[in-house]
């Protein structure tokens, strides 16, 4: 069982930052791609960020300018960088591992974020 363990979240105040992190217990490159998804009060959940195995980057775009994704070297972690924060980025933050063909394998716990005005 392939487990993804989010940490980061917190409180912070419109305009701060926040770099959420996603250890994976299986290497990164394993999978088709790897991504960020939230899920606010009441709302679906969406896709916010996704690398590919190849590298290669996507945003939502509420957030493009704002966040970044990026990946260690060694393969076993990912990161979102998120800056500019607003009030509407306030949700639980989920890292996830795709498989292909946009199915999701696996899930971490999710780490919440508080955005506040």
């Amino acid at each position: 069982q392939v487990q993804l363990v989010e940490s980061g979240g917190g409180l912070v105040q419109a305009g701060g930052s926040l770099r959420l992190s996603c250890a994976i217990s299986r290497s990164i490159f394993t999978f088709y791609a790897m991504n960020w998804h939230r899920q606010a009060p009441g709302k679906e959940r969406e896709l916010v960020a996704t690398i590919s195995s190849g590298g290669r980057t996507n945003y939502v775009d509420s957030v493009k300018g704002r966040f970044t994704i990026s990946r260690d070297n060694a393969g076993n972690t990912i990161y979102l960088q998120m800056n500019s924060l607003k009030p509407e980025d306030t949700a639980v933050y989920y890292c996830a591992a795709e498989g292909g063909w946009g199915v999701i394998e696996y899930w971490g716990q999710g780490t919440q974020v508080s955005v506040s005005s």
